[in-house]
């Protein structure tokens, strides 16, 4: 099967529905790899249908992508790759990017070669990421790069980082950075995991000491990286406000997580069990008057049942309140959709959704842990842990409140702060006021810093 160069345009039905289960009747092959099938999934532009047609997509709507990846394992297929690839790197390398950028990296991506991790936040440097002080020093064809990022998600199986370095530290401080992709195999990138209060470690921290980056990579203009990284932040909130979706659960692309040489077949869904799951969840719907509930807030509704507080009054209250929430933000997601599809746009919906978010994480938290009462105070943190107090105590779902609660502290800090995410509705959409100061046009290198 050829592939799809992705200065061709593929062409897609008014139902892509359709024409993608058309398609996967005449392309899906379990005795496939799983390297195989994803760059026959990639080159055919349903990996990331989201993209534009120059960047292996279809020019879809997200949410039409979801509903894609949904079709694709109901199907039984394996689904696209999933990671920060696919989700941040992808669209901004399309939006900013040469068209010989998008084909190394871009198909790396959807063909599930490569998988990438994001490196923005340091430590002095996180809320007001501007702020960043790793340096990137041009030498010939690459550049060196000395510094600390910090809440690297993933970074223990990426092949690949989006960096953002100071280039220029005599620019204003948003003028003088710039967006590449670096190696993160070399022996001058180093990786350290943090175990967050959870139990577990999804994020780390880098040190780059010496590291090389090709000039090819740099994404965007020199000094100039602050739209491309406007751009990767954007999808980031969007991703984080919509719930995520897309990508293959479970399945990592890359050369680390061992997974690309494995049969297809084997690590496809079964389209029955996918059947009935879905059936079931409609079966769920229909027996409670909170029909379209999130599942975490289904949850919360079966663990008070368990707990005999299902008549509290005050629980009852919280629980219709997160069903609200939960409804306003399918709803916004709906009005963005339509919107789009006019070809029109709704400023900051994307940081309103990271704002949503945060507040439907921290009522789960409070109300589930109001639920539990004491028993919240109980959490395991390895699975052998979990299991003994499952037995311990008879309640299976417990583990499900303590563990939200305890990372419900998280996503109102990264993707930008909720103060962050208010400062841009406030400056760029309503246009009040910026805060004072002269930080646009004082040199990086002449700003106070942190010591």
């Amino acid at each position: 099967m050829s592939p799809l160069t992705a200065t061709e345009t593929p062409i897609v039905s008014s139902d892509p529905i359709a024409e993608v289960r058309a398609w996967l009747e005449e392309n899906w092959d379990p005795s496939l790899t799983v390297a195989e099938w994803w760059e026959r999934l990639g080159d055919s532009g349903w990996a990331a249908p989201n993209l534009p047609t120059n960047a292996y997509g279809k020019g879809l709507s997200r949410s039409d992508a979801v509903a894609i990846s949904r079709e694709i394992a109901a199907f039984g297929a394996v689904g696209a790759p999933s990671g920060l690839g696919l989700l941040l790197a992808a669209p901004t390398i399309a939006t900013h990017g040469s068209q010989e950028q998008i084909d190394h990296y871009v198909r790396e991506i959807v063909t599930g070669k490569k998988a990438w991790c994001q490196l923005f936040s340091e430590p002095g440097a996180g809320s007001d990421l501007a702020g960043l002080t790793t340096k990137a020093e041009r030498d010939g064809d690459e550049w060196i790069i000395n510094g600390q990022k910090v809440w690297t998600s993933l970074g223990q199986s990426a092949d690949m980082g989006m960096l953002i370095a100071r280039t220029n530290p005599d620019a204003p401080k948003h003028q003088g950075i710039t967006w590449m992709a670096i190696d993160m195999h070399q022996p001058e990138v180093e990786l350290r995991e943090l175990r967050e209060m959870t139990g577990h470690a999804m994020f780390n921290e880098v040190f780059m000491t010496d590291a090389r980056a090709p000039h090819s990579g740099v994404i965007g203009d020199v000094n100039n990286g602050w739209a491309a990284t406007n751009t990767t932040l954007m999808n980031e909130r969007a991703g984080l406000g919509a719930g995520g979706g897309g990508g293959a659960a479970g399945l990592t692309p890359g050369t680390i997580a061992g997974m690309l040489d494995m049969f297809a077949g084997e690590m496809a869904p079964n389209p029955v069990e996918v059947a009935k799951k879905a059936e079931k969840s409609e079966q769920k719907k229909k027996k409670t008057s909170m029909a379209g509930i999130h599942p975490g807030a289904m949850m919360l509704v079966n663990v008070a049942r368990s707990e005999g507080k299902d008549k509290d009054p005050g629980i009852r209250q919280d629980l219709v309140r997160l069903h609200t929430l939960n409804a306003v933000g399918q709803m916004n997601a709906l009005r963005m959709k339509s919107t789009k599809a006019a070809g029109g746009d709704i400023p900051g919906m994307g940081n309103i959704s990271k704002l949503h978010m945060s507040d439907v994480v921290r009522l789960t938290r409070d109300l589930g842990l109001q639920i539990l009462g004491a028993g919240g105070m109980l959490h395991a943190y390895d699975d052998k842990s979990k299991l003994e107090l499952k037995e311990a105590t008879g309640k299976p779902f417990n583990g499900f409140v303590t563990g939200s609660a305890l990372y419900a502290q998280a996503p109102p800090i990264y993707g930008g702060t909720d103060q962050i995410q208010r400062n841009i509705i406030g400056e760029r959409v309503l246009g009040l006021p910026k805060e004072p100061g002269d930080f646009k046009t004082t040199p990086f290198s002449e700003l106070p810093k942190n010591t």
